[in-house]
């Protein structure tokens, strides 16, 4: 993921040449020999930018119709609709607001250790800006803006697993746009831009194990507390009314993921492969693993165990990707898959809490478990990238300090919002709405007719 934004012009490297150019005539010195005191611009390079483009459209595949359709078919039929509606709005919502002051607050130009500012609207941003990857490259910094973008979103989209089938739509789009702008956009900047807290740190986070998936467990965690456990929960069973559409929804996600994560390299070389093999077999390794578990707890290996597992695989990857070699890779999907399923399974009856689909239990823990285990598998002996000078005690200690600051920025911040909304809202439909269904109740409408 870039750490920092590069921008120029066309038009001024054209004026200095010209200016360059005249100032020899004059001078008397040859044209050549002028034109080489004058900085080249970085052009970007057409085969990333393309591959940048390709990714930020398999994100927003992931979003809609992937997340949609997962969290979708995991509800009740009568909420159906209700959810895919509150994904898409979100992600919308997110969008707008990540151009109007969002990629500002994150990435700056200008800045401190916890938020940045100076691009209000995209006021600095023109067509022929660029933003700096990893190596001497750029990319076009309206790709890269809407790749960011497209991150954004599905962050606050994760969210509403917790609070499925309860939550008021309009408080749904207050709560995103204050959430977004105390939570989701500073810590995107402590952990992805140059000068930020936990970048300057060196934590490791390649594609958003605290970022995406710490930040939006917690505060899908922190809100589900907030709104209150469903009307029947957990005496009334709430089985999931379509794994079929879950299961579309999980091998959509998973294909978008690749853009995900292979993407936040910023360029098509050989660290994305890495990250995209990696993607391939943690998640693979995750899946069946959730299924063992289910075995060894004394039941049948489910589809819904399947799903699961893949997405507990994708989640701890996520920061490992192009940190880790591939065995290093699957060692973490599986350790993940076993450590969000005694937490899904065990842990959250036991607590009694309703997440409802279990964002945090999947994403909140999986993040955790990856963003951890980051700087385990980042180790040279474990076949990961780091350099011989690399000491495994420290990284561990500087990435639980950075799951420590998401956790605990992303409570504070979601309470705030949560709080806030209430008193102006209201969080929760009424004991009506929510025993007709909210596809009725707030949308008039129903997902099957």
């Amino acid at each position: 993921m870039i750490r920092k934004i590069a921008c120029g012009t066309a038009t001024l490297g054209a004026s200095l040449f010209a200016a360059a150019t005249a100032y020899a005539q004059e001078a008397g010195v040859p044209i050549a020999a002028a034109t080489e005191t004058v900085e080249t611009l970085a052009v970007p390079n057409p085969g990333n930018n393309a591959w940048m483009m390709t990714s930020t459209l398999l994100v927003l595949m992931m979003i809609l119709p992937g997340l949609a359709l997962f969290y979708g078919g995991l509800t009740r039929s009568k909420n159906m609709l209700s959810m895919m509606t509150q994904i898409g709005a979100t992600a919308a919502l997110a969008m707008l607001i990540w151009v109007m002051w969002g990629y500002s607050t994150a990435f700056g130009p200008e800045g401190n250790a916890f938020f940045s500012w100076g691009n209000l609207f995209l006021s600095a941003t023109t067509s022929d800006s660029t933003a700096a990857t990893f190596s001497d490259e750029v990319i076009s910094e309206y790709v890269f803006i809407s790749f960011q973008m497209t991150f954004a979103a599905i962050t606050a989209a994760l969210i509403l697993g917790a609070t499925a089938e309860r939550m008021k739509f309009s408080a749904t789009m207050l709560f995103v746009t204050i959430w977004l702008t105390i939570v989701y956009f500073p810590i995107a900047h402590m952990v992805w831009a140059g000068g930020g807290l936990l970048f300057e740190m060196g934590a490791l986070d390649f594609a958003g194990g605290t970022v995406v998936h710490i930040n939006a467990g917690v505060s899908a965690l922190v809100l589900s507390f907030l709104l209150g456990k469903r009307h029947g929960y957990p005496a009334e069973p709430m089985p999931p009314h379509s794994l079929t559409l879950t299961m579309i929804g999980t091998g959509l996600l998973w294909v978008g993921w690749f853009g995900f994560n292979a993407g936040s390299e910023l360029e098509a070389d050989g660290t994305a492969g890495l990250a995209m093999i990696n993607t391939f077999v943690a998640t693979a390794s995750a899946a069946l693993f959730w299924m063992l578990c289910e075995k060894f707890s004394g039941h049948k290996g489910s589809a819904l165990g399947y799903c699961s597992g893949i997405i507990a695989g994708l989640v701890a990857v996520t920061p490992a990707a192009g940190n880790s070699g591939p065995f290093g890779a699957i060692v973490l999907g599986a350790i993940a898959s076993i450590v969000c399923f005694i937490m899904v399974a065990k842990v959250k009856p036991a607590l009694g809490y309703d997440d409802s689909l279990d964002a945090f239990g999947i994403h909140g823990v999986g993040g955790i478990v990856g963003a951890i285990g980051t700087g385990v598998v980042y180790a040279p002996s474990l076949g990961g990238p780091g350099g011989d000078d690399f000491m495994m005690g420290s990284q561990v200690i500087t990435q639980i300090i950075a799951v420590l600051v998401a956790i605990g920025w992303a409570a504070v911040g979601t309470l705030i919002a949560g709080f806030v909304t209430k008193m102006i809202t209201g969080l929760r439909v009424s004991p009506e709405v929510e025993m007709e269904g909210l596809d009725i109740g707030e949308h008039g409408e129903r997902a099957y007719n």
